[in-house]
Order: structure tokens, then sequence, then C-alpha cells
């Protein structure tokens, strides 16, 4: 019986030709050699003592056991109902791979093969990656990718709640990764902390898409509910360190029995508030109640978009600490930082070294150093004393020195109390939320745009709407000096303007003619001043192009804080 190698080449060939991976042209070859040795490769193996996939199964196999002359099996990490899974090493990339191992007549093994083949297809960079599906003989194997400097999210959560920031990183990027799967039909139902891995950089990886159900002979009449309660689950995890039903899993301790699904900040203090309800609603069809009547996310793609209207989570500032003994002062003697010389384990500190003597050349130069110096003094001082002398002798001259008392002084720019703050945008509908967050004196909360795609300048959809911003109303004409701005993540393109004195309510650009910075790009925070005091009651933050969003799909801003000074 000849062998049937099924590579992500075979599955793109039937799938109208999309390329999956970048090893397609040498996985076509492989195939092509392998059925034309095929009649010779079983007497060779057993020639060699190493055996063919024919003679094994999954139960017989071992560590340093070659599938199709390429993968060789390391170490089996899991043996369950019928099958096992692998660390291995594909010897024709050298890299290291993973392999789901069973036999060809097991009854998921057809579904195992078909979902394999439909996630290898979605090819997001956000899922590991399926990269061969094989039937060989009497076996079927999948071959996927290998994160060896990834942490399971499992050991991440033993260590610790997440703070605020990571947990806000993981809904997000999961949710989104899970919304993509579902518009192309695939659903996970096996999303728990061992299935989601988090890379050095901070990026979600989500592993077994489709093909863990199918192992595991998983289904779910409602697959978009199923998955989204796990992303529930999963950020309730990181939340309070606990998992949210009542069974201890995933190294996690359960909730008290008897009490049902409780909100995590009751669980533990000072979670974040916003995260919390965020878990609750994702939860909600386990028998959760929505906070604040928010209504709940049944699908990854509505959990992904509540998230993103959620004021963005800052990571928090870097902090220093003072080493025991505080600091000390570091020495630098041939090239060994921090390590003075030492003598039978002793610090040894070297001489000091005397100054130069007097009659050499470095001494020399010295002395007539202080001699010029000393003669400047003495020029300078009898000018001075001259000088003084002649006035004495006028008694109407002014003193030499003035102390400028009577000078007018520059007052220091003050915030000044903002009244009302609206969106600018003038063409369109509104492009955010929350507006009242750009000046509520927290810094932690923010106006934030929507995500739009393709185009930085608000997805180009009318490039007569003149972009969007922040109208400030502070409620009465004044001298305003300057602003300062923080914004929602550095990149935007801002100006700051003015309306007249005489301005009501204005809405459209042409209503704000008096400029108080040029437009130009921003970091994450910027203050302006004018040379002269402008009078107005309103000023507009106006942004015309939006940073990149956090998953690189499209482009979102916003403001976090105003002030206007005067």
């Amino acid at each position: 019986m000849a062998e049937r190698s099924t590579s992500a080449v075979d599955v793109a060939a039937t799938s109208g030709g999309k390329p999956l991976t970048a090893k397609a042209e040498q996985a076509t070859t492989d195939g092509a050699e392998a059925a034309i040795k095929a009649g010779t490769h079983e007497d060779t193996a057993r020639a060699e003592g190493r055996g063919t996939a024919r003679d094994a199964r999954p139960s017989e196999l071992h560590s340093g056991h070659k599938l199709a002359r390429r993968y060789r099996l390391e170490e089996c990490v899991t043996r369950l109902e019928g099958f096992s899974s692998w660390r291995a090493v594909d010897e024709m990339l050298r890299r290291a791979v993973g392999v789901h191992l069973l036999p060809a007549d097991h009854p998921r093994a057809r579904p195992v093969l078909a979902a394999a083949r439909s996630a290898a297809l979605l090819g997001d960079p956000r899922f590991v990656q399926v990269l061969d599906a094989v039937e060989e003989n009497d076996l079927v194997y999948v071959v996927h990718e290998w994160l060896p400097d990834a942490t399971e999210l499992s050991s991440v959560l033993a260590a610790g709640p997440m703070e605020p920031h990571d947990a806000y990183q993981l809904v997000s990027q999961v949710s989104q990764a899970m919304a993509a799967a579902h518009r192309e039909g695939l659903a996970h139902l096996r999303l728990h902390p061992g299935s989601v891995l988090r890379t050095e950089s901070g990026q979600y990886r989500i592993r077994g898409l489709a093909v863990m159900a199918a192992l595991r002979g998983i289904t779910s009449e409602h697959p978009q509910r199923t998955d989204t309660e796990a992303i529930g689950a999963l950020l309730y995890a990181s939340l309070t360190q606990r998992w949210p039903y009542e069974n201890n899993a995933y190294g996690l301790p359960g909730l008290p029995k008897g009490v049902g699904l409780i909100a995590p900040d009751q669980v533990r203090a000072g979670v974040h508030r916003g995260l919390a309800e965020l878990a609750m609603r994702a939860l909600v069809n386990d028998g959760a109640t929505a906070s604040r009547q928010e209504k709940p996310c049944a699908t990854p793609e509505e959990l992904a978009k509540a998230v993103a209207a959620m004021p963005r989570i800052r990571p928090p500032e870097p902090t220093f600490t003072t080493p025991p003994g505080g600091y000390q002062r570091t020495h630098y003697h041939h090239g060994a930082y921090g390590q003075p010389p030492t003598h039978n384990g002793r610090p040894v500190h070297p001489a000091p070294v005397p100054p130069p003597p007097l009659n050499s050349r470095t001494g020399r130069a010295l002395k007539w150093s202080v001699s010029a110096l000393l003669i400047a003094a003495l020029g300078l001082g009898s000018w001075q004393l001259a000088d003084t002398l002649l006035k004495n002798g006028e008694p109407d001259a002014p003193s030499s020195t003035s102390t400028n008392d009577d000078a007018p002084k520059k007052k220091d720019a003050k915030p000044l109390q903002i009244s009302d703050v609206t969106e600018f945008s003038p063409l369109s509908g509104p492009t955010g939320k929350n507006q009242q967050n750009a000046a509520d004196g927290n810094a932690d909360t923010a106006w934030v745009t929507g995500l739009f795609l393709n185009h930085p300048n608000f997805g180009n959809l009318d490039a007569r709407a003149q972009g969007s911003g922040i109208i400030v109303d502070l409620g009465a004409v004044r001298e305003i000096s300057g602003v300062d701005v923080s914004m929602y993540r550095s990149g935007h393109t801002v100006e700051v303007r003015a309306a007249r004195p005489s301005a009501r309510n204005p809405t459209a650009l042409d209503d704000f003619p008096q400029h108080i910075s040029k437009l130009e790009k921003v970091g994450g925070h910027f203050k302006k001043a004018v040379k002269t005091l402008v009078k107005t009651r309103y000023v507009l933050i106006h942004i015309t192009e939006l940073p990149t969003d956090d998953t690189g799909q499209g482009y979102r801003g916003g403001i976090s804080e105003i002030k206007v000074l005067g």
C-alpha cells in the first residue's frame, strides 16, 4: 500500500490554490519523492531496525521514532483517549514542532484531519499554525508550530493575578483573534489557560484552533457563545487568580461552592472595575449579571467591540528601588564595573595621586594660569573702584545696579475652569465615545475613537470630513496662554485652534480661525504656549490623522486629558 501524505500545500490545492506556508514547494517535492520510493522505503526501514508507520501504533511509538523520514519524536507530552501529543524535531528545517498522533481507524481521525486542514487555511499569525496534516498508512498526524520561548497562561497565572494592562491586552488580543476565526467559520471550543501562550514580546498566541476540540470529540450548538464564555473565563482568572466555577482547574482554585458566579471585584480587592464588568458580560450566559445594564456579549465580535470601546488602560510606570545599604560609589578600574581591586579578599583602595610638582611642565602652566587670573582680577577691581568714585561725585546719578522691582512680572499659567466638552465631527456622526473623559481630571480615562481601516485620516470615508477632535467650552470669554494635552497614545496629527470671542456654539472648522499651534504629529503628551494671549471661549483640539491600533489592523486614537491654561 503506497503511503499518502497530505501537507498544507495539498490543502491549498484543493481549496482554490491559496498558499498556506513558506515550505509549499519543498513539501510538494517531498510528497512526490515519497510516492516514488514507497516500494523500497519499508524494506530499508526494517533493515535499519527503525520500523515504519505501518508497523507502529500510537501506543507503541517511542522517542527517536521518525515520521515521513522527517519528524523525529522527542518527548510525549500527552497520551489520552487513544491519541498522543509529542514534541518533535523537523530534521529537514531543523526546528522544533509539535505533533498530534492517532490511529487512522480512530473514530476521530477524519474530523481531526478536516479540522487541521481548515485551521491551516486560516493562516492567522495570532494562532499557532498547522504545518502538515498527514495520513500515512495506519497513522494520522497533525504537525504544528512549537514556540519554545512562549509561556502558557496557566504558568503566568500561577505567579499571581495580572496587572490591569496585561489583562486588557489578553482579552483584547484573544477576542479579536477569535472573532477573525469565527468569520471564517472556525471555532475553538477548548479555550483555557493551557491553550493560550504569551510570547516574550507580550503577544498572545492561541493553539489548537478546531483541532483540540476534534481530538476530544467536542461539539457545540452555539460555538460563538461557547468561545465567548471561555474568553470571559480567561479574563476572570487573570483578574482574580481563580477559575470562575466551583471546581479547581488549570492550577487555579475554583469559587466557593454554593455561592454561584460572583463579580471579580467581589473576589479580590483592587480589581479594575471596567475589566470586571467586561468579564461578567462575557460570562452572562453562565448565570452572571452584566453590570450597569450593559448588553451581554454573546460572540467574540461583540466582546472585541466592547473591549475597543473601553478607555485604554496604560501600562504601569516603572518603579526603581534603592538597594540595601543605599547607593554606593561605583569604581571603574581596569575594565571591571563596580568592583574595586582586592588582595586576599579585601578591597584595596589606590593611593591618592599627589599634585604635580611646580617645577614640572604642568606646574609651570599652573603658575602662569594663576598669575593671569590675579592680574585680571586686580584690573577689574580697579576699574569698578574708579567708576564708583566718579559716580559718587554726581549726586543725581542713578545707581549702577537695579533690582527691577517695579518691572512687570509674568504670571504663571494655570488651568482654567472647563464648563463643557463636545466632540468635533462636522460632517458625520460621532467618531468616539465618552467625550466627557477628555476633561474629567483623570488621565487614566479617555475619549476614544472607533477603529478605522486602511487610512489614518479616519478611514478616508469622506475627504471633506476634516477629521475629528474635542471642543472645549470655558463658559465665558477668557484670556488663554496655551494648552496642556495628554493623548490616548502617541502618533496623532493634531493642531489647536480657538474660536472668535463673539462665537456661539461653533461646530465647523472655519469657526476656529485663531491658531494656537500648527498641524503636526505629536507624542503622548504635548504642551503649547502662545506669545500673545488669545481671547476666546471655545478651544478646538483638532485631530486629522490617527495612530495605529494596538493590533496593527487599523487606526484608533483619542484624548485622555485637556487643560486650557490662562
